[in-house]
């Protein structure tokens, strides 16, 4: 399975990598929205995990690209506590689940699994 990680904070991308690198999964990143889009469309990823707040594309524009692009796709948003109302909006655009950060572990790989299955 090819899982695309999209965040503009480097940390966090290789956090993420490792944890699903570990668990078998393949990895490609993006540093922000609109390399997601351009990834998503070249890479065709089984599930994309995120971030809500970029610069240059923020994660929902991102989700809404991706989606008219695919409408299958299975993306996964990741916000910061505080941010509810950002996802919700990206619920009603098409996201599949949502995952709060600091996140725990087993908590993205629940996710990810629902998700995928």
């Amino acid at each position: 399975m090819k899982i695309l990680i999209v965040d503009d904070a480097a940390f966090m991308r290789l956090r993420l990598k490792k944890l699903l690198t570990q668990e078998g999964y393949e990895v490609e990143e993006a540093g922000n929205g609109q390399e997601a889009v351009d990834k998503y469309q070249t890479l065709h990823p089984d599930c994309v995990l995120m971030d809500i707040t970029m610069p240059e594309m923020s994660g929902i524009e991102a989700l809404k690209a991706i989606k008219a692009h695919d409408s299958e796709a299975k993306v996964i948003m990741v916000s910061a506590l505080g941010q509810q109302a950002m996802v919700i909006q990206a619920i009603e655009q098409g996201a599949r689940d949502f995952i709060v950060k600091p996140y725990e572990p087993t908590r993205v790989l629940t996710s990810l699994s629902k998700v995928l299955s």
